[in-house]
């Protein structure tokens, strides 16, 4: 890419996060071209798809969630990197609104833009869930995709404003009913 292009390629994106960051993933392509003062054609040149836009301003969110997963894999007890993951998911969640749908609809549709990400978060969580259920740390009765579409659940939850002061509370609820074992001394083992 030319260093001009580059340059207005990273001004679109930046423009973007703060329309996004207003306005959630229902934000217009025309306000975002407009606030970048450059035509729809340019912003569309860069990204053609909604989807596309998001998936270059989810990139760095997304990357660093993953990386968190491969730490979590070794660093920490099963449980607790299984915990940990869900909660960075919910603050993940919290960054754009809409965006856990938009990823939801994407997760099985292999042509959308978003499709690769979601790939990636599902296996991170898979591999996760796998690793606590080996150690008997998670139910042995439910999948990646499980986790999943509970994960999705959790982050559509926490987008609504009636939700967000519960955002913890409903973590807990989770993670409790995926674990058999919890950190919290007043959690209780979760049966089948």
């Amino acid at each position: 890419m030319r260093a001009d292009a580059k340059k207005n390629y990273d001004h679109i994106l930046e423009v973007a996060r703060g329309v996004v960051t207003e306005h959630g993933s229902d934000a217009s392509m025309r306000d975002i071209a407009r606030r970048a003062e450059v035509g729809l054609a340019t912003l569309l040149r860069h990204f053609p798809t909604r989807e596309a836009l998001f998936e270059a301003l989810l990139c760095t969110n997304l990357d660093a969630l993953t990386q968190k997963a491969a730490e979590l894999e070794t660093s920490n007890s099963p449980g607790e990197a299984l915990e940990s993951w869900v909660r960075g998911w919910v603050g993940f969640a919290q960054t754009y609104q809409g965006v856990v749908a938009m990823m939801a609809a994407a997760h099985t549709n292999p042509a959308s833009a978003l499709y690769a990400s979601c790939a990636a978060i599902h296996s991170a969580s898979a591999r996760l869930l796998l690793r606590a259920q080996a150690e008997g740390k998670a139910r042995a009765d439910m999948n990646g995709d499980d986790l999943f579409a509970l994960m999705t659940a959790l982050g559509w939850a926490v987008d609504q404003p009636s939700f967000v002061s519960r955002a913890d509370h409903l973590v807990h609820l989770i993670t409790s009913s995926i674990l058999t074992t919890t950190s919290n001394s007043d959690a209780k083992t979760v049966t089948g």
